[in-house]
């Protein structure tokens, strides 16, 4: 059964890093090396198929109700030994293991985003660059940004980068990223981020892959990134232009491109030393096209035009929405807004051990067949029961009573409503953190 590969590549994912476990030990050489209730691997495990009630609860769920298991003080033990980097592989080894399982499309497109997970803490417990001053919270909260890259065909997350909310820079999170994500052969990426990725740097790293930008900028009558160039009279238009970019105001710099654009100190761009007479030479296509509102919209992209025309550009740049629905379900199903912990270095194991149980789930969900009735509505899988069953199923006691996953995901059915449009809030709704008292039971 596919459920049961894919708890046997999450398995073998949590054993290649317990078998090397003094690369994520606080204390290499000394922490793990003696049996315990809890081991590595049933630690990472628990993590992963932790809930959101309170960790007693947990325990007693993950060991099947067992008067022997182990108390809240030697998780918390465990858990201290353990950099959040483990899970971090945990998630990184479990994602190649499902890729190698799947054929790769011609194109693979990755959505760029960034959220917020917010905890409380205190100065022992977590530094400075956590800590967010009073005002939605009398007492303030800790925070930490998340940039992730989402594959909107999948519906799972291919990387992360986390990082404490004063410290937070999607410019740079975006080009780490996109330099270490792995391209196999055959498959190009399409990376598409919203106005706040649009930049040359961020254009730059993904040309040196030889992949694909795809960003929504500035309109052409704003101060962005496409201001100054020569546009058509007409209110859509796809055109090409050449730019050269340079970060020194010398008369000796010669160009050949017809526009030539200055990268001031405080941009960042990685390919020419500021102050050097160096030049970095980009084409790229203008799009703009109309939105149902009457407005437009101007995207800057480096895909062929031949495969992809400003229809299908919009529809691309439109199903980028798939990752901020993405985080509504991370935090608000798979529980990414109820941690466990004071610690920041905790919360990020929580923070990857979350995302592991998204992608889980999200994986088992795409590959159960629905069988279709004849009936008013399509139906789909119930996300947040998915969650709950995949959870089960990683836990010990589901090898001595196996649970038929698929078979349970078949059953739990809601309808799809398209045709319900909710308006999108002008700013973002906060949401306190919970405090721990207020678990659910």
């Amino acid at each position: 059964m596919f459920h049961d590969k894919i708890k046997s590549l999450f398995s073998s994912s949590v054993q290649s890093v317990v078998s090397r476990i003094s690369d994520f030990s606080l204390h290499p050489g000394k922490d793990f090396t003696r049996c315990k209730k809890l081991p590595t691997d049933k630690l990472l495990t628990f993590l992963v198929s932790e809930g959101s009630s309170s960790t007693k609860n947990e325990l007693l769920d993950f060991f099947d109700m067992d008067t022997d298991k182990p108390t809240d003080s030697a998780f918390n033990q465990q858990r201290a030994k353990l950099r959040p980097e483990a899970v971090e592989a945990v998630f990184h080894k479990f994602n190649q293991s499902v890729d190698s399982l799947s054929r790769q499309t011609d194109y693979r497109f990755l959505a760029a985003d960034g959220s917020t997970a917010t905890f409380f803490s205190n100065p022992k417990f977590s530094p400075s660059e956590y800590f967010v001053e009073p005002g939605h919270s009398a007492k303030g909260f800790y925070s930490i940004h998340i940039n992730a890259f989402y594959d909107l065909n999948r519906h799972t997350y291919t990387d992360a980068l986390l990082q404490p909310v004063h410290q937070k820079d999607e410019y740079h999170a975006f080009c780490e990223m996109v330099d270490r994500h792995p391209v196999s052969d055959g498959t190009r990426h399409v990376y598409i981020g919203d106005r706040g990725y649009c930049s040359y740097n961020n254009m730059a790293h993904v040309m040196e892959k030889q992949q694909y930008f795809l960003f929504r900028t500035k309109d052409i009558h704003s101060k962005g990134l496409v201001a100054g160039f020569d546009f058509p009279d007409e209110e859509t238009f796809d055109i090409d232009v050449d730019v050269t970019l340079v970060r020194s105001h010398s008369s000796k710099i010669k160009t050949e491109s017809t526009y030539r654009r200055f990268v001031d100190k405080a941009a960042s761009f990685d390919f020419i030393e500021y102050g050097s007479k160096d030049t970095y030479r980009m084409t790229f296509r203008v799009v703009r096209f109309l939105i149902s509102d009457g407005t437009c919209e101007c995207i800057v992209t480096n895909l062929p035009r031949e495969e992809f025309p400003p229809e299908r550009i919009r529809q691309v740049y439109f199903s980028r929405r798939g990752i901020e629905t993405s985080f509504r379900k991370l935090k608000y199903t798979v529980g990414l807004s109820s941690f466990h912990a004071y610690k920041a270095e905790y919360v990020k194991q929580e923070i990857w051990a979350r995302m592991i149980t998204y992608n889980i789930t999200e994986t088992l969900v795409n590959h159960t067949v629905i069988e279709k009735k004849q009936t008013r509505h399509d139906y789909k899988i119930n996300f947040s029961s998915a969650v709950h069953i995949c959870r089960s199923f990683l836990r010990p006691a589901a090898e001595e009573r196996p649970i038929h996953v698929t078979a349970l995901l078949q059953k739990e059915l809601i309808p799809i409503r398209n045709e319900r449009q909710y308006p999108r809030l002008k700013t973002a709704h906060f949401r306190k953190p919970r405090y721990f008292i207020y678990r659910a039971a």
